[in-house]
């Protein structure tokens, strides 16, 4: 591992629109970084916006001597092969979400970082949104007081259905796979692992190939019930977060701007990066509403926090286990969808414990 003052080097595996958008201009925003190669299959591409970066192709970046790091940002079937190939030959590992296709994928992953004792993470970098910290900082100060109902929206309208294989018939695409992560993770973090789940997916749209709706209720003890919602034919109307409770009611109706700044080539950390105008509605007992400031995100938190865990200096941001509980209840909620049924958790499988030892 390279000393303190010398930056950790990363290659990055896949330069679509995760990687491009996300991981490239996050990694190089972070001190003690340093984005050395990128696997890709369009060298002119990387270059135009990195210029000094060598491009290469995955097996040849996932065996140089000279990368500390493997982030995989490629599509989702390849994302446990890849990791699978990076942890063998020792390499810490970065993956974005979903972390794999199945819990016996994702399984198999977490025992090899052990066996290997190597960083394995999951890119579930919604935790570090504004919209997202405001309700959390609001729920935590009991504005709401106890939480009976809690509504998480990602609407989009994108009529049209695009060549790309997020939006494909293959293994790993749709809409749940694609959103369905960052509404659980959050969800988790929230709450913990439910104790049934209900789910409707469906395809809406002229020519979908795969799912581009999704209706998910998390079931919990004593009434609490979260709402998990996607769609792809929506152009207003949603508020990206709702929250009842017994004291009174929360209202987000904005989403985190991060994701805008970064498409329009905002650097990380720049001025007014994550800043959101949009204030939490808050509305107490008697339905009087006063506005609560909405707390800057920054998604760089994730990738500082892996710096920091590489040089042992902090934890790991979002630890394998945690990944594997999204995962499980991604997984639930689909054959929950197919089989038309409430479905439990088992939480046999899970590191159920944890959670609800927090609750």
């Amino acid at each position: 591992m390279p000393t303190s003052s010398t930056p950790l080097r990363v290659g990055l595996i896949g330069y679509g629109y995760a990687g491009k958008t996300f991981h490239a201009p996050l990694i190089a925003a972070t001190p003690g970084l340093a984005l050395a190669a990128v696997a890709s299959s369009d060298a002119a591409k990387v270059h135009a916006d990195q210029p000094t970066v060598d491009v290469t192709d995955a097996q040849a970046l996932i065996t140089r001597s000279d990368i500390d790091l493997v982030v995989i940002a490629s599509p989702n079937d390849t994302h446990a092969p890849l990791a699978r190939a990076a942890l063998a030959a020792g390499k810490h590992v970065v993956v974005d979400k979903p972390f794999a296709l199945d819990l016996v994928e994702a399984r198999e992953l977490i025992a090899l970082a052990r066996e290997r004792e190597r960083l394995l993470s999951v890119f579930h970098n919604r935790r570090w949104d504004s919209d997202f910290l405001g309700v959390k900082q609001a729920i935590a100060d009991g504005l709401v007081g106890r939480v009976v109902h809690f509504e998480s929206h990602i609407d989009r309208f994108r009529p049209e259905v695009r060549r790309r294989w997020r939006e494909g018939a293959g293994p790993g695409a749709g809409l749940w796979f694609d959103l369905g992560p960052h509404l659980i993770d959050q969800a988790l973090q929230l709450f913990g692992l439910p104790e049934r789940v209900q789910a409707n997916l469906a395809e809406q749209r002229s020519g979908a190939l795969s799912d581009d709706w999704a209706h998910v209720v998390l079931d919990y003890a004593r009434g609490l019930r979260v709402i998990l919602h996607a769609g792809m034919l929506v152009t207003g109307g949603s508020a990206r977060y709702v929250v009842h409770g017994e004291r009174g009611s929360l209202v987000k109706r904005e989403a985190d701007r991060q994701e805008a700044q970064l498409k329009a080539g905002i650097v990380p950390g720049a001025e007014g990066w994550g800043a959101d105008p949009d204030a939490i509605l808050y509305y107490d007992g008697n339905a009087a509403a006063r506005e609560v400031p909405t707390p800057p995100g920054d998604q760089r938190q994730y990738y500082i926090g892996i710096e920091r865990a590489l040089r042992g200096l902090g934890p790991n941001p979002v630890p394998a286990h945690e990944a594997l509980d999204v995962m499980i209840v991604l997984e639930v909620a689909q054959r929950a969808a197919r089989e038309g049924r409430t479905l439990a958790v088992n939480t046999e499988d899970t590191t159920a414990h944890a959670w609800r030892n927090r609750q």
